[in-house]
């Protein structure tokens, strides 16, 4: 398993909790990129070798993404990355026009300039994937600009859900980014500018418009997930013999 890109590579001399947070980070990143493929065993003992931590850090840590949705914990087996299923892709493609539509509009209610700056600054970072071609930053920073707009929402009930429905959209994203179907381009070209909108909806307080922009910016990426997860069957001719 290769080390994050993001890794100091002065790591080994660092305090144990900021190579415990190195971990954390890293790990996110394995699973949002696929990496780590969902149901894979998380190997705890070469964890703990490459971060040089002990086992109870890496125990604690794997509670923690536990409690997060990456991973799953079951008594006397291995850690595992989340699974995806048909049920929970059922669940997902059912809760997502809510939690996104209502985090969205609680965000226009509370926005500061401060928040609509970071969400702007987050923007021009997407942009830039999407014109250099680098699938892992868009889906990354597609991820953190929903997540920022769950941060503003300023709801604890809300942001839990928000973030495991993170984790299996930017895993979504990331199998179909690789694959791009027919006017994809004009897809991603939709979404910035969706995106864009619903940033000036936010910036005005405008909650009954930010949802509406949301619900057809979740509609575009639904239609794109449900051709890759239900494609169309292979036409093969048949003959008489």
């Amino acid at each position: 398993m290769k080390a994050s890109p993001h890794l100091d590579p002065d790591a080994e001399a660092a305090p144990p909790t900021d190579r415990k947070s190195a971990l954390g980070e890293a790990l996110r990143h394995r699973i949002l990129n696929m990496e780590m493929r969902p149901g894979a065993v998380v190997d705890e003992l070469a964890l703990a070798e490459e971060f040089g931590l002990s086992r109870p850090p890496v125990r604690e840590l794997m509670r923690q993404m536990a409690a997060e949705g990456y991973i799953e914990l079951e008594t006397n087996r291995p850690a595992r990355v989340s699974s995806m299923n048909h049920q929970s892709l059922r669940s997902f493609f059912l809760a997502a026009p809510l939690i996104y539509i209502a985090t969205t509009q609680l965000a226009a209610t509370h926005a500061t300039p401060a928040d609509v700056d970071r969400l702007r600054q987050i923007q021009q970072r997407l942009k830039i994937a999407i014109k250099d071609n680098d699938v892992d930053s868009r889906v990354l920073y597609n991820d953190q600009f929903h997540l920022e707009i769950g941060k503003m929402a300023q709801n604890d009930y809300l942001m839990p859900s928000l973030r495991r429905l993170l984790i299996d959209h930017a895993r979504l994203g990331k199998i179909f980014y690789r694959y791009p179907a027919e006017n994809m381009q004009q897809d991603m070209a939709d979404a910035v500018d969706q995106h864009e909108q619903i940033i000036d909806a936010i910036a005005r307080h405008d909650a009954l418009t930010a949802g509406e922009l949301v619900r057809a910016h979740w509609e575009l990426s639904r239609t794109r997930m449900a051709e890759y997860a239900v494609p169309e069957g292979v036409n093969v001719p048949i003959g008489v013999v």
